[in-house]
């Protein structure tokens, strides 16, 4: 049954974060404020019971069964359950999503970024609380450096969102919402500890803790220690699994004022050492040893102010700054850079019985400085205006828009639209969506994670990419069943990809050492396709099924036809099935298929083979304490069974590599136990 109206006006104006404001009782419901609740989420029950859940990241604050944008929440329930598969990224968490592919960019050292429904890794925008602590671009190797440790929920929004974000979140937004710390009994202290071991010689020790500290304010902190030995899995003298030594540390602070103004402050640090490349005393086919190492030191700030002007206005100022040192080697080159990342954002927002506004202006800035090829330094600054209007035409009809202008330093101006339709009758839901966006180019396509910028030829005369997406979904809800099914399409131009200048009969010798440049892709890549969704909920078992079809083409120039996008399946598939009593058991099962894709430069094969990804996950808590066993990858499958992963000779770009088009893992077993305390 369809959940009861209720007014835009629950929520605040809000940062596509978290709102932590007290909620006014007992005043009409267009005034009512977002009452501090864990995870940033406002958790409110409507008559029958059925439990509301507000997202934050389409930025005006909706009830997500009623916000007229889509948006997927993968809940605390969930974040926990991957969080015992994966204790020490949130690389599973999200892998295991409807649409969702992470996809490994440098098999030498394991990196990876998040391809939303076939678009390219590098347009979906990572937020934390939504702040871009990560960076406007994150880094690929930046999903395997962050903990599911303090998650509450987190919120997916698919299809181009540079409306709302700017031009990092052309294919869409990932927002991860951290717990917070509850007030229930003063100065109680509450959190966990999880120590995790795995098979293949990897230890994780991952906390949290979280106290109020008065009465108006209180605070958080999550830390992790993580090693993991590097593996040689076949014995060919090349690490499949890269070894690395990893501590994190992120306190969190909120405060509450009287007059429902509050502040939430976080800062991060990161280390990390990440082992690739050849073994110690092994050699690449050359005849010669080819290191593939890594050495992050990443900091950062972030901080939200929220208060009320009047009873129906409300201010929000944010910003954020990221520091990522890196110290590369690819073989006998080795390279020194850092990534900076800024952002200050101040808006206004309104609301009414039937419509809710934001007006706001951002400015955003991203640089990046090589000490060892300083022709590839760059900073973007972008400053940006932005809107949105929420309107209710009816019970059953709600409308967003929502657009942004951007100046960019190099790509000068650039206009985002987005417009969503919400149309509920009954025990249906039917959304549809369509918006346009823009990326700015980088050196950092998925092709240079593996290899760096020494054969690279500086970029010239690049155009910024691109894209329009739609989408449609129509949903079902009956008592425990749960369907829907959604139709997306995507349109990209300017798509930059990596090519030899041979190829491009530039003149190699006034490139002295460069045999690869960025070069924008002629013609449009197209990606278009269905999800269907399926859940099903008895008595304490939960069983989910999902399909993907994808269809993901671009224009091939030699035969004037169109070629597969590589790396993308045409078809996949999962079944979930969770049996789980509170405190008590967990015992589930997945199974995941995944289809052939397309390759490219493998000289073992154009296309890959289609394969099964099962496991098993069981945990008993008693009391306090939990014990849990987890197992993945049952068929033991492995790439290089069937092909090496090494390459014959060394490519144009320096890569000694084929793309990871399977899983490089095989079976593994990870078992810990968890100690939750307080709350």
């Amino acid at each position: 049954m369809l959940l009861n109206k209720i007014s835009l006006a629950i929520a605040v104006a809000m940062l596509p974060a978290i709102s932590i404001a007290s909620e006014k009782h007992g005043e009409h419901k267009e005034h009512n404020r977002h009452q501090e609740e864990s995870g940033h989420h406002h958790h409110d029950h409507s008559d029958n019971g059925v439990e509301r859940i507000q997202v934050t990241a389409s930025r005006l604050g909706r009830i997500v069964t009623e916000s007229a944008t889509r948006t997927e929440v993968i809940n605390g329930e969930e974040v926990q359950e991957k969080a015992l598969m994966r204790p020490g990224n949130i690389s599973m968490l999200v892998a295991e999503t409807g649409g969702v592919r992470v996809q490994t960019t440098s098999p030498a050292l394991g990196s990876a970024n998040i391809r939303l429904q076939g678009l390219y890794g590098r347009y979906t925008q990572l937020l934390s609380d939504g702040l871009p602590l990560y960076g406007g671009q994150t880094a690929s190797i930046g999903l395997l450096q962050i903990l599911p440790t303090d998650l509450a929920n987190v919120e997916i929004i698919k299809g181009s969102a540079s409306s709302l974000y700017g031009g990092s979140a052309l294919g869409g937004v990932i927002n991860l919402i951290s717990r917070t710390p509850s007030h229930n009994r003063e100065g109680e202290v509450e959190g966990e500890v999880l120590v995790n071991l795995t098979s293949k010689d990897g230890q994780d020790i991952t906390s949290y803790f979280a106290s109020p500290i008065t009465d108006t304010l209180s605070a958080s902190v999550t830390a992790g220690v993580h090693h993991q030995k590097e593996e040689d899995l076949d014995d060919d003298g090349w690490i499949d699994m890269a070894g690395y030594d990893r501590a994190t540390v992120r306190p969190r602070f909120y405060w509450q004022g009287e007059d429902g103004a509050n502040l939430y402050l976080t800062l991060g640090a990161m280390k990390e050492q990440r082992t690739g490349g050849t073994r110690e005393g092994a050699t690449a086919p050359d005849g010669n040893p080819f290191a593939q190492d890594q050495d992050t030191v990443r900091t950062d700030l972030g901080f939200i102010y929220d208060a009320p002007l009047t009873e129906t206005l409300n201010l929000n100022v944010r910003g954020s700054a990221m520091n990522q040192d890196h110290e590369h080697q690819y073989g006998t080159v080795f390279e020194d850079d850092s990534h900076q990342s800024y952002l200050i954002e101040s808006s206004v927002s309104g609301y009414g019985d039937q419509a809710a506004w934001l007006i706001g202006a951002a400015f955003q800035s991203e640089q990046f400085d090589s000490e060892t090829f300083s022709e590839f330094n760059y900073t973007y600054d972008v400053p940006g205006l932005f809107t949105q209007l929420d309107y209710d035409a009816s019970d059953e009809l709600a409308l967003s828009l929502s657009a942004r202008a951007d100046w960019h330093s190099e790509y000068g101006t650039q206009f985002s639209p987005r417009i969503s339709v919400l149309y509920s009758p009954d025990n249906w839901t039917i959304r549809g969506a369509f918006g346009q966006g823009f990326y700015a180019p980088t050196p950092f396509i998925e092709d240079i994670d593996e290899t760096g910028l020494s054969r690279l030829a500086p970029l010239t005369d690049l155009e910024e990419e691109q894209a329009s997406t739609a989408s449609i979904d129509v949903s079902y809800a009956l008592g425990d069943i749960e369907t829907s099914v959604t139709f997306f399409a995507s349109h990209i131009d300017n798509v930059t990809e990596l090519a030899t200048l041979n190829n491009l009969q530039a003149d190699v010798e006034d490139n002295s050492g460069k045999q690869v440049a960025i070069v924008n892709a002629q013609g449009e890549s197209r990606i278009s396709g269905a999800e269907l969704l399926l859940r099903y909920r008895w008595h304490d078992i939960k069983f989910t099924g999902s399909y993907l079809y994808t269809d993901a083409t671009k224009p091939n120039l030699l035969t004037s036809g169109r070629s597969p996008i590589t790396l993308t399946p045409r078809h996949s598939t999962g079944l979930v099935i969770m049996w789980e009593e509170h405190g008590s058991h967990l015992l589930g099962f997945e199974a995941y298929y995944t289809g052939t894709q397309a390759l490219e430069n493998n000289p073992y094969r154009e296309r890959s083979d289609a394969y099964w990804h099962l496991g098993l996950l069981g945990q008993i808590t008693i009391g306090k304490v939990s014990w849990f066993v987890n197992a993945e990858n049952l068929l033991n499958v492995r790439q290089t069974k069937e092909d090496p992963l090494l390459l014959p000779a060394q490519a144009p770009s320096g890569r000694w590599t084929t793309d990871i088009w399977s899983r490089n893992d095989g079976f593994t077993v990870n078992a810990g136990v968890r100690f939750q305390f307080g709350g």
